[in-house]
């Protein structure tokens, strides 16, 4: 079992950059892909990233240019750093995690409101 929990929401303003992080509480080394993924009120939860544990990642096409993602397994942490915000990407930001080989993700944390104002 592993436990994630997201930090670093907010409310900003149009134009800025928030980072987020999700520590795991154990080790996260053996948990091959790693993603943030985001739902916005009356949508679908939506992926917004992933990364491999050979560190390869994808973004949706909404936020590529703005979103990077990244692991640090030895802090056992996925991080989102998000610049230059937009209004729609206002959402309950989570990380999610699957072992190698999973089809869909077994570890969930809690989420993080992020809110961008105009």
């Amino acid at each position: 079992q592993v436990l994630l929990v997201e930090s670093g929401g907010g409310l900003v303003q149009a134009g800025e950059s928030l980072r987020l992080s999700c520590a795991a509480s154990r080790s996260i080394f053996n948990i091959f892909t790693l993603a943030w993924y985001r739902q916005a009120p009356g949508k679908q939860r939506e992926m917004v990233a992933t990364i491999t544990g050979t560190y390869s990642t994808n973004y949706a096409d909404s936020v590529k240019g703005r979103f990077a993602i990244s692991r640090d397994n030895a802090k056992n942490t996925v991080y989102l750093q998000m610049n230059s915000l937009k209004p729609e990407d206002t959402a309950v930001y989570y990380c999610a995690g699957k072992s190698l080989g999973a089809g869909n993700y077994a570890y969930w944390g809690q989420g993080t409101q992020v809110t961008v104002s105009s």
